[in-house]
């Protein structure tokens, strides 16, 4: 088995296990810190999940690094990094909500090259291996065929800034009118997945960090999609889209971001 599979297989079977935690061993009672905004949430099972997925892989690959939101920041002596969100969605979480993830990414030379996402509302587990395609469960994903960016359902998010919030509000105005309609669920990981497996066309954030996106973008592009990062403008903006509308989709998102 190759290097990428390998991976592929390690990041899915820890991805389940700080799934099945933060599911089953959620507190009744969840109590929030703050980073960098009052609506920027941590709570102590985003921690909990992290060292269980960096105890995981660490067993597994003792020479690995690890960068990881909460903290984790370990350098690898083997080649390869791990780039973990262990909860993204954490304001979902924290209200109750299901549409929340794990997210976990290999990457060799700075190329993203395994990846697995948790998906809390179905349990089931997205993943990938660099030259392999993408999965959900274990059976092959696709994105959609949609060639019309008029037809599009397109995810999107919001920073925990205000102000940045207030321009991503300026340029959701634009790209309303410009497609069918947009969806927010609240987890970038998720909403990449979801274009991977077609059940939206395109996914467009600003001001978005290393471990929301990593696992996600290999997943898209084994998929079909197109991955995009666009740092003109104020904020440095991801944008992932099915292949027949990426072109034009991208070009609007430049042109009004």
């Amino acid at each position: 088995m190759s290097l990428e599979l390998q991976l592929r297989e390690l990041a899915g079977e820890v991805a389940r296990r700080a799934g099945a935690l933060l599911l089953d061993e959620r507190p009744a009672r969840l109590v929030a810190d703050t980073k960098s905004s009052p609506t920027d949430f941590v709570t102590a099972m985003d921690r909990r999940s992290e060292r269980l997925i960096r105890d995981l892989l660490l067993d597994s690959r003792p020479d690995d690094g690890i960068l990881g939101e909460e903290g984790t920041a370990r350098p690898s002596h083997s080649g390869i990094r791990w780039v973990v969100d262990p909860l993204d969605g954490t304001v979902n979480y924290f209200y109750g909500r299901p549409d929340f993830a794990v997210s976990i990414a290999a990457e060799r030379q700075g190329r993203v090259i395994a990846a697995a996402v948790f998906d809390a509302r179905t349990r089931r587990v997205y993943d990938a291996a660099l030259g392999h395609g993408a999965r959900l469960d274990g059976l092959a994903i696709a994105c959609s065929d949609k060639s019309e960016m008029t037809t599009a359902l397109v995810s999107t998010g919001f920073s925990y800034s205000a102000e940045v919030r207030a321009r991503q509000a300026v340029t959701l105005a634009r790209v309303l009118p410009a497609v069918a309609n947009i969806r927010r669920n609240g987890s970038a990981a998720l909403d990449i997945c979801s274009v991977a497996e077609g059940t939206s066309d395109a996914y467009f954030e600003s001001d978005i960090k290393e471990w929301d996106v990593a696992a996600g973008a290999l997943i898209a592009t084994e998929a079909g999609a197109a991955v995009h990062h666009i740092f003109d403008g104020f904020d440095p903006t991801v944008v992932v889209a099915a292949a027949p509308i990426a072109e034009a989709f991208v070009d609007f998102i430049r042109r009004h971001a």
